[in-house]
């Protein structure tokens, strides 16, 4: 039975073993490298009970690096909080894992700094190829890493990077809230997103609501990023008469859940007194009010796809730069049932 500790087990060394099973240093190597059929079966099993007494533990990142190969790939978050990331990021594990990959996230927590820091970072862990969905403000040092791996963006592009990019059809998307929206009888709508800061998303779903709103003689719209004063502007829009009926459109999970805090704390009759239509289809969104209709992303086809396109580019693919749209799916609930319930 092997009994050593933890801290025993991380100080065993190859040479260790070497001793133990009575053969030299570079046998164990080939025993837990590529060469194993290289020992023979009795020297093979030495190693093997050696191994299991003292229990050993390769480094698998010195392995790596010797080897030329870490097998661990790169991923940059703007915000792991946000639903989206966190859905998108399992998608990426999930397909790391079946490959034999390991993930490696960093989260930039919206700020510049620790982006500058975590790219450093992944680049000193050796790693592959790296997954961005980020701001990209660093876009100096993204272009670097470009020339040195592959890169795929999520979501979000970054102005010259010759990479590929993954991630939903803005103008889709909005294109079927508002004809849902239409549909069901609004007219007044209002559109609530996070502030811009850059985000390329954000700016193509406010850019893609204002020029088909324009083409739209039966709507009227406008746009009202969150933050502090969220609550005043939205009485402001339930306030101030409008063509019809109002709704509201939030462009991302944590816009929809901005609004909701906003429209409890008004006293607003949810879903009766204003519509609802957000993009993204979060756990919670069944449990308000009546259910709140969503235009659902498939984030874990999403990531799967992202880290598929990565390891093609490791696998030699030269290929010009991919841009593969998802198209949302509209999930009916009670938060747009309309003028009379319908």
């Amino acid at each position: 039975m092997n009994d050593f500790s933890t801290a025993q087990r991380s100080r065993v060394t190859m040479l260790d073993v070497a001793e133990r099973a009575g053969v030299s240093k570079a046998s164990v190597s080939r025993f837990i490298g590529d060469d194993r059929a290289l020992l023979s079966d009795a020297i093979a099993l030495r190693i093997e009970r050696a191994i299991a007494e003292l229990g050993y533990r390769p480094n698998q990142m010195a392995r790596g690096l010797k080897r030329g190969r870490t097998r661990l790939i790169g991923m940059l978050v703007a915000d792991i909080r946000n639903p989206y990331s966190i859905a998108v990021m399992h998608g990426v594990e999930t397909a790391c894992r079946a490959h034999g990959y390991s993930l490696v996230v960093c989260n930039t927590d919206r700020d510049d700094e620790q982006e500058r820091q975590h790219l450093a970072l992944l680049r000193s862990y050796n790693i592959e190829g790296l997954i961005v969905n980020t701001l990209g403000h660093h876009r100096d040092e993204l272009h670097e890493l470009r020339r040195e791996m592959p890169l795929v963006l999520v979501d979000r592009k970054v102005d010259g990077l010759d990479s590929d990019m993954l991630g939903l059809n803005n103008s889709q998307a909005v294109e079927m809230a508002l004809a849902h929206l239409e549909e069901r009888g609004y007219r007044d709508l209002l559109l609530v997103t996070e502030p811009y800061d850059g985000t390329s998303s954000r700016i193509e779903r406010v850019s893609s609501f204002q020029a088909q709103i324009a083409q739209r003689s039966t709507l009227t719209g406008a746009v009202l990023e969150t933050g502090d004063d969220l609550n005043a502007q939205l009485q402001s829009f339930l306030n101030t008469p409008g063509d019809g009926p109002k709704a509201l459109f939030c462009a991302n999970g944590v816009a929809a859940l901005a609004a909701t805090h906003a429209l409890r704390a008004l006293g607003v009759r949810l879903f009766e007194d204003v519509g609802l239509i957000a993009l993204d289809d979060l756990d919670w969104y069944p449990l308000v009010g009546s259910g709140i209709t969503a235009l659902a992303q498939p984030t874990q086809e999403i990531g799967a796809r992202a880290f598929e396109c990565l390891l093609k580019r490791l696998r030699g693919d030269d290929e010009m730069a991919r841009v593969v749209d998802f198209a949302p799916a509209l999930i009916e609930r009670g938060s747009t049932r309309g003028i009379g319930g319908l």
